[in-house]
């Protein structure tokens, strides 16, 4: 009875072991079949993606080029009947040369008889305008770009564990207030960003009679005594407490580095047709569909561009900020003390762009030099 029941025991133990063994080779498969399931699911997905925007840029590259073509034709006819009348102009004008020796009173007599050619206008203005017809495509791509580009490159470099000694912050998806293509890698480090370095000076006709300009127009101070009187100028901001830069950007990669002396402003780019003459923030830089801008006050930095607002984490205390604007890959990138990466706008520029600053009562804001 007892070896009968030591064997007992020993089946037990050995049922047992052979059970959870089953359970833990059983986990394993569903383990390794869910594996597969999720890595088919994937290669799926991106090849269903790269297909698809394969297939979209040939079609949209298709219709610009017809567009081109068709601009091209529309030119070429409109340069046709010009020539025309340019023709029929110069006959005209030997007509009236051929006056010249004749008496008065044949002079009037023949010039009745000489026709005067009559022509309706023809536009000159060829350039197609797709910008409405694209907007579409380029909002989609703008979101694409940047769920591709900025949020999956941090999930995958996340789940794969590049990122270990990253901050949390770091980590976190970067919700851009204007998606568009991520920002493109730049050598790291200030050296990097220094090699896109380019010089600035505020314009004193935008400048705001609040703001005094001094060190050769690299410094904007906002007085606290009140405005002072400054002569009008189509491109001055009345009401608004912002200046412009001289220098505007349309293609290319440029960094520039502006010293604030406390948070309360507002450091940004704007297309040159922002408003300058009205009242309240429409005006101001990102406030409106023209401009972007960062904000730092005392409590936090937000990102703005046409009134929206994105409150972004990390203090708001920079002493120095960086920009870094692309104009081809279309982003803005800011950068605090030490180059920190603070945010980044992602937007199709399409007009040449001015940096602007909106500076607060007793705040100066200096254009480093280097």
């Amino acid at each position: 009875s007892v070896i009968l029941c030591i064997f007992i025991i020993v089946l037990y133990i050995i049922i047992n072991i052979v059970f959870v063994l089953c359970v833990v080779l059983y986990m394993f498969l569903l383990f390794c079949v869910t594996l597969d399931q999720t890595s088919a699911w994937v290669n799926v997905k991106f090849s269903t993606l790269m297909k698809v925007l394969v297939e979209k840029q040939e079609a949209t590259e298709r219709f610009l080029k017809s567009q081109t073509e068709d601009a091209m034709t529309e030119a070429e006819s409109r340069l046709s009947d010009l020539e025309e009348r340019c023709q029929k102009l110069r006959e005209s004008q030997g007509q009236i040369a051929s006056l010249n020796p004749l008496s008065d009173t044949d002079l009037i007599r023949e010039s009745m008889l000489i026709n005067v050619p009559r022509f309706t206008d023809i536009s000159t203005d060829v350039t197609p305008k797709l910008q409405d017809q694209l907007n579409g495509i380029t909002d989609v791509l703008s979101r694409v770009s940047k769920l591709v580009c900025e949020d999956l490159e941090k999930a995958v470099s996340s789940a794969i564990g590049q990122d270990k000694d990253a901050s949390p912050q770091d980590k976190r998806p970067i919700l851009a207030v204007v998606p568009s293509p991520a920002a493109p890698c730049y050598p790291g480090g200030k050296e990097g960003l220094t090699a896109y370095r380019c010089s600035l000076t505020f314009d004193p006709r935008t400048a705001n009679g609040h703001l005094i300009l001094s060190q050769e127009n690299r410094r904007a101070e906002h007085q606290v005594s009140g405005p002072r009187p400054v002569p009008a100028h189509e491109a001055r901001f009345d009401h608004t407490w912002q200046v412009l830069c001289f220098q505007g950007f349309t293609h290319g990669q440029h960094y520039w580095e502006l010293e604030v002396s406390k948070p309360w402003a507002y450091l940004g780019v704007t297309y040159d047709t922002i408003p300058r003459k009205e009242k309240g923030k429409k005006c101001m830089v990102g406030m409106n569909d023209l401009s972007w801008s960062l904000q730092l006050d005392e409590h936090q930095l937000s990102a703005w561009h046409n009134g929206r607002r994105e409150t972004l984490s990390g203090h708001s205390h920079h002493r120095r900020v960086g920009m870094l604007l692309d104009y081809e890959a279309g982003t803005l990138t800011y950068y605090g003390d030490g180059q920190t990466r603070l945010h980044a706008f992602h937007y199709a520029f399409t007009k040449e762009l001015f940096p602007a600053c909106w500076i607060g009562e007793g705040v100066s804001i200096t254009l480093c030099s280097t």
